[in-house]
């Protein structure tokens, strides 16, 4: 199996923050790796569906990938703060439907949230914290992967896809032929295409349209001028921005990231990176007093017109997996199962 260069050709995969000026069409370089699956807004439908599996098989695949020696940073908890009584009332109605499902959650009121270190931003009415959600590290994870993959015969190919053309008449193995940016080509009975906004242009070109809208993300890591020895109970998410500690990292509990903007289209706009940086006049004195260690940047890809993301087959032997939106490294592992699910039974 060979796989297009995901750094040429991506989509929501976990992928370290990095420049992304080189690389406008990837959406994995605004990933911050959280996972909100449990405390996720609903309790039915397929966007439930797919964020519980996707919790299962992370647990799954995680324990596999570190026994095999893969050192993986991750953190537990995730603290979703109230802003309005709207917050606050959601936030209840979220516990009580948890609580018949037995999955654990725990409501916080300001006097608890006040005793946390650092200082939480804004003045929050109250939280709920789901200790079963979190947040991974997209690069060590991504590494981890592509070493698995290519330890099970994949290989990878650093180009870029131009275009798809039916091969009718081919024999085994060439029912595709997957043109790429160098003249080369590659043929396959299976095609998976999951190259964000690259997989409708290529996708057009056989007669299936597929909308989809580019949300550029810009995100910060911050160093702060000390270690604030966090109490935080894991990531803390504050009016839709994540605030995601980095005790890992050499600076040891001085680094946070910090995203990541909302903003259509594919133009990065200074405004809202510096409304992000001051949480919209509501970050704490000790997140102003940080300096900034490096800006970056990436589209997400939303679908047009349907919910994400995108999990299609079009016609036989070709699959869409794309349109992740703001959840590719959350649901990653449920898009994966769909598509072995759709590969067993191969015509």
């Amino acid at each position: 199996m060979s796989l297009v260069d995901p750094a040429l050709a991506a989509d929501n995969s976990a992928n370290a923050p990095t420049d992304a000026t080189h690389n406008p069409l990837s959406g994995s370089q605004a990933a911050l790796g959280v996972l909100m699956a449990r405390v996720f807004h609903r309790s039915s439908g397929r966007a439930w569906r797919l964020r519980q599996q996707s919790h299962a098989l992370w647990n799954e695949w995680l324990t596999e990938l570190e026994r095999r020696g893969h050192r993986l940073p991750r953190r537990h908890g995730l603290l979703l703060l109230a802003a309005t009584p709207e917050d606050l009332e959601r936030q209840a109605q979220i516990a009580t439907d948890r609580a018949r499902l037995g999955i654990p959650m725990h409501r916080l009121g300001s006097d608890d949230l006040a005793a946390l270190h650092p200082a939480l931003p804004g003045t929050p009415l109250g939280g709920l914290l789901s200790p079963e959600d979190g947040q991974l590290d997209p690069g060590p994870l991504l590494e981890a992967l592509l070493q698995e993959a290519r330890g099970a015969g994949a290989s990878t190919v650093a180009d870029a896809a131009v275009a798809v053309e039916r091969n009718h008449g081919a024999g085994p193995g060439q029912r595709w032929r997957l043109l790429l940016s160098s003249g080369g080509h590659l043929q396959a009975d299976w095609l998976v295409l999951s190259l964000g906004l690259g997989s409708a242009d290529l996708l057009a070109g056989l007669g299936h349209p597929l909308p989809l809208e580019p949300v550029l993300g810009q995100a910060l890591e911050l160093e702060l001028p000390a270690d604030p020895a966090w109490t935080w109970p894991g990531v803390v998410v504050w009016r839709g921005v994540n605030l995601v500690p980095r005790p890992d990292l050499a600076a040891s509990g001085r680094r946070l990231w910090l995203g990541a903007t909302l903003e259509l289209g594919t133009t990065t706009s200074p405004q809202a990176l510096m409304e992000l940086r001051a949480l919209g006049d509501e970050a704490p004195p000790w997140l102003r007093d940080a300096a900034v260690v490096r800006s970056w940047q990436g589209l997400r890809v939303r679908p047009v017109g349907q919910p994400a993301p995108v999990l299609q087959e079009p016609e036989p032997g070709l699959l869409v997996a794309s349109g992740h939106y703001r959840n590719g490294v959350l649901l990653a592992p449920a898009t994966a199962e769909w598509l072995v699910e759709r590969l067993a039974v191969s015509p």
